[in-house]
Parts: structure tokens; sequence; C-alpha cells
């Protein structure tokens, strides 16, 4: 048996509810969330509630493996709130090691520098120079060799300490071209970067649509549904689509038989309202 509450079936909360929303708060995940002047700010999507999911269904394999290996079941308990403290272990061990409380960076990463997103002159792009032979390919690639000898910015660790200053000399040139420019010559020179793309880019790029992301479904009542598919890519048994979202009430007396109802009860759920026709 596999449980995900709000807080787990322990301690002092394992009785309140919880939510998404409020475990992003209680988390300290939105805290962590935003520019450094703004407000604390809800992650994009409910990414607690698709984190908890995972965990359970790793968990869930787990205990099966178990279960083969030794002929004994489980009960698995996990929670929001248990995924999202696991999730935030970069900066709960850098505050635990250091005593510096972690404070919000917009999209820039703590220890990472130039590692964020910078406007050119049509948008934004983002840029990740995750260690010193990216950042001497990036200098090299906007032409700009001379950052290389600027002391503040020779190693990792002065540009974290130089942060502001790194920031706003790169901000200044790449406001010179748009995206699409510097995308193909950064990424030309084998550096991670890419578009902020938006969610109508994200259902067209060619690149999604190579990895065939998205299935068309058969619907009786939506024409042309068509959902995101499955990530896992199994080379001998990849995931299918075998049948469209069941309608309301698709299952009623399915299941209602399942769990011992006669047919008599079930006409007497549905007369009452209790179940659609």
């Amino acid at each position: 048996y596999c449980s995900i509450s709000g807080y787990g079936r322990t301690g002092p909360m394992a009785d309140m509810p919880g939510y998404d929303l409020i475990i992003q708060a209680y988390s300290g995940l939105m805290n962590l969330t935003g520019e450094p002047d703004g407000r604390p700010l809800r992650v994009g999507f409910s990414l607690v509630d698709l984190f908890a999911g995972m965990m359970a269904y790793g968990s869930i394999m787990t205990a099966l493996l178990h279960k083969r290996n030794t002929g004994r079941g489980q009960r698995i308990d996990t929670s929001l709130l248990d995924g999202q403290v696991a999730a935030m272990s970069y900066h709960a061990t850098g505050y635990i090691g250091t005593g510096v409380e972690p404070h919000r960076l917009g999209s820039g990463h703590p220890s990472l520098v130039p590692y964020q997103s910078f406007p050119a002159s049509d948008g934004q792009f983002i840029l990740g120079c995750a260690n010193n032979g990216l950042w001497e390919r990036l200098c090299r690639a906007i032409e700009r060799p001379d950052l290389l000898d600027d002391p503040r910015f020779t190693d990792n660790t002065d540009r974290v300490e130089h942060r502001a200053e790194c920031i706003d000399t790169l901000s200044e040139i790449f406001s010179t071209k748009p995206v699409a420019a510097w995308v193909e010559l950064i990424t030309g020179a084998g550096i991670p970067c890419g578009p902020i793309n938006r969610v109508s880019d994200v259902v067209n790029d060619k690149q999604v649509k190579a990895r065939n992301m998205f299935v068309d479904i058969p619907h009786p009542n939506v024409p042309d549904l068509r959902v995101p598919a499955s990530p896992l890519k199994l080379e001998d048994s990849p995931p299918t689509v075998r049948r469209h979202p069941p309608l309301l009430g698709q299952h009623n007396e399915e299941i209602l038989s399942e769990s011992g109802h006669t047919p008599e009860q079930i006409e007497r759920l549905r007369e009452a309202g209790v179940i659609g026709r």
C-alpha cells in the first residue's frame, strides 16, 4: 500500500491537509523562486505534486523488487513535504554547513556564473557556463577574449564574488543582437544555451516533434485531442496510448459491480442522483 499525504503519516502535522502551493511555500521553494527584490513566487506548474508522484512510483518499484526477493510486502509512506525537502538538498546542505541563508537569484545559480537568462535585443535567452572551460569558449565566441584577463572573472569563484559586474558586462554585450543570433553563435561554440520558449513554441518545436512527445487520441467528444506523450523511451516495450480518457461515469457499473453492488443497488444510486446515467 502506498500513501501520499501533505506532510506524512507521522509528526505534529500528520493530519493537516496540503496542496502543491502550500508545500511550495512551507518547504522553502517559493522563498528561493523569483527576483532578489521581488516577492516569493510559485513555480509555474505543480512541481510538488508531480515530484511526489515520481517518488511514489520509484518507491513502489523498489517495494515490488523487495517483495520478489523476500516475499514480503510493505507500506509506503511519502508526502509532498518530504519530496521537496529532499529536492532542496543543495540549498539545505549549504545552509547547514555555512549558516548562510540562501536567497532568491532570479534565474541565476548560487554557485555558477554566468548561469542564467540574459536580455538580447528582441527577447531573452538562457546561458549555462558551468565551468571555466565553457567561460573561455564564451569569451572567445563573443569576441571578448579580454574578459579572460580580467581578475574579477578569471575563475568561477571570482565570477560568483563579482556576480553583478559579470552579469552587467555580458548583458550589455548581449543587448546588441537578437536571441536567434546569440543562440546560434553560442551553441555553435559548444556552450549550453537556448531560447526561453513559450508553451506554443514547445508544442511546435522540431526537437519535441522528433521525440514524438505529443500523441493524438481518438475521442468521441473531443475532435483532434492531442496530449503530451510518455517521456519514457523503452527500446523493447515502448509505452502506447490504448484508449482515450474515460468519459464521466463511463465505468460506473463495472467499478460498482466489482465492489459488490447489485444491479438493483446501482440503479437506486442512479435514481438518487449519486451517479450519472
